[in-house]
């Protein structure tokens, strides 16, 4: 069911003190089916692309859409997943004359692949910088039966929302453990499980990724913990399911100077 995170029906820190250290603010996206246009933050819209550079493709050996993993598929171009405009998303910190965030993957089944799902692409824009030049006016799409549906967003409009989420997953293993007897105290008491009153498990800016299962966080070239920069699930109206009602996650290490990311999938 889709998740409209709020945060929990009650203070959580007031009654779970050792948490507030941990509390840090997320931007929910809460995408909704819409019409959005290339100068607008979204999910799955078309994005703000220069007509003079080529649109991005991925031709991975081996990939494939759902049924057909004994005919894999050739070069397919990326889809557009994410956009965002800085101004949308105050609390993001975009890199030094960038103002536009945008992701693609590729919506394809990528059985080599660390995640065995799509293949991301990160690009930091200036929209002026855009603007000054010719734009694209229609992106590249795959052709029927050529895609995995199951990585197809749909478009969507987004109103970013901050919220403040405590970590699931993520809690250090020895404070979950002193933890526990009050979380399932407060779960029997609300009839709510922890991860939904604690963490937004929808698509999101930064904090804690909207883990499924055990936390797998990377690390860049370099040995740097990398970041979570963003969370694309599931959850919600995108008409797709990333597998089984899975999720993507986007990881970015801002201590080495070209920005290196990757990402992780899980179900």
């Amino acid at each position: 069911m889709p998740q409209s995170f709020a945060g929990p029906p009650f203070d959580l820190e007031d009654l779970i003190p050792e948490l507030a250290v941990l509390g840090q603010r997320t931007t929910l996206l809460l995408p909704k089916n819409g019409s959005p246009g290339i100068r607008e933050s979204s999910l799955g819209g078309p994005i703000l692309w220069p007509a003079d550079e080529p649109w991005p493709s991925c031709g991975q050996p081996g990939h494939w859409a759902w049924p057909n993993e004994k005919s894999p598929a050739g070069t397919v171009p990326m889809v557009p997943v994410v956009q965002l405009f800085a101004r949308d998303v105050p609390e993001l910190a975009f890199p030094d004359g960038m103002d536009v965030l945008q992701l693609v993957w590729c919506p394809l089944i990528h059985p080599l692949d660390h995640a065995a799902a799509a293949l991301p692409k990160l690009y930091w824009r200036s929209e002026a910088d855009v603007l000054a030049t010719e734009v694209l006016r229609n992106s590249p799409a795959p052709q029927e039966g050529e895609y995995e549906e199951d990585f197809m967003p749909q478009p969507c409009a987004v109103s970013p929302t901050t919220a403040v989420e405590y970590p699931n997953w993520d809690l250090p293993p020895g404070l979950r453990q002193t933890l526990q007897p009050r979380i399932e105290e407060l779960e029997r008491h609300f009839d709510l499980e922890y991860t939904r009153f604690a963490g937004a498990l929808q698509s999101k800016v930064g904090v804690y990724p909207a883990w499924n299962q055990p936390p797998d966080w990377p690390d860049c070239e370099r040995g740097h913990r990398m970041e979570h920069l963003l969370s694309i699930t599931a959850e919600e109206d995108l008409d797709m399911d990333i597998g089984d009602m899975g999720s993507i996650y986007i990881f970015l290490c801002r201590q080495c100077s070209h920005l290196p990311y990757t990402h992780r999938y899980d179900c």
